[in-house]
């Protein structure tokens, strides 16, 4: 039976950004629930943050799978909003919140104790990869196609502090490439280089979820969460120099950069 999760009360007078509903021990989670967006905006990332933040105390939610209702999975952060809260705020202020918002969220993924599970199709670009890299498992359509554009429009890749993130998952000299060059990539690569654990025809993306969660929900919920925290933990020894905690306040100083150019 699959029903809606409520919205806490302090939002309920507010737009949703994203669409959320329980399946059991499974939280289907859906970006764009509208159709008419495909960015992350500050308002998607408060309301991911809050979901996030409520399955602290959700331990019957055993599975999260995020996937998106447009017709890509996301097409990386909203620039325009960066540009606005930099007009609005030439100090940088509004701006590094925001980038704060993204470093949070995507630690707060990494960390739930939810198997998380990406299902990816159409374009999956920047700050949309950033956060799909964070979940535990990813499948993807055999047609979507990634890309890493930041350095080609002037920006460091510091979105969520996802850099420490794609190298330990898919490795330095691959993602290297990917993001001087900037080049899209299908997903026969994303699968080859780590990105991607599985992929499949779209049509048939739902069947490959359903293979990882049948037998997710019968393992024991202790192993699972003590699994997780054991993988992120050595991820975590991988990135001993992770500078990410400064990806805000960089990506805020290069947007006034060009600003002021």
């Amino acid at each position: 039976m699959t029903e809606s999760i409520p919205t806490p009360a302090h939002a309920r007078t507010a737009p949703k950004a994203i669409r959320a509903e329980q399946d059991g021990p499974v939280l289907h989670v859906r970006l764009n629930p509208w159709g008419q967006d495909d960015t992350l905006d500050a308002a998607v990332l408060d309301d991911l943050a809050t979901l996030l933040d409520d399955l602290h105390d959700r331990p019957d939610i055993r599975i999260l799978t995020l996937s998106s209702l447009g017709t890509d999975f996301c097409l990386g952060a909203d620039r325009n909003e960066y540009q606005e809260a930099l007009a609005a705020d030439p100090s940088g202020v509004s701006l590094r919140r925001i980038a704060d918002k993204a470093h949070r969220l995507c630690q707060a993924l990494e960390n739930t104790h939810a198997v998380t599970i990406a299902r990816l199709h159409g374009r999956v670009i920047g700050a949309g990869l950033a956060l799909a890299s964070f979940c535990d498992l990813r499948a993807g359509a055999d047609t979507t196609r990634f890309r890493m554009p930041e350095v080609g429009i002037g920006l460091p890749p510091a979105w969520g502090g996802a850099m420490g993130r794609l190298v330990s998952e898919a490795g330095t000299s691959r993602i290297r490439e990917l993001m001087l060059t900037c080049d899209v990539f299908d997903a026969d690569t994303a699968h080859r280089i780590g990105l991607l654990h599985r992929t499949a025809p779209l049509d048939q993306l739902d069947k490959v979820i359903d293979s990882w969660t049948r037998p997710l929900v019968r393992r024991s919920p202790e192993a699972l969460v003590l699994t997780k925290r054991m993988l992120a933990g050595y991820a975590r020894a991988d990135r001993t120099a992770d500078v990410s905690l400064l990806d805000s306040h960089l990506l805020a100083a290069t947007l006034q950069q060009h600003a002021r150019g």
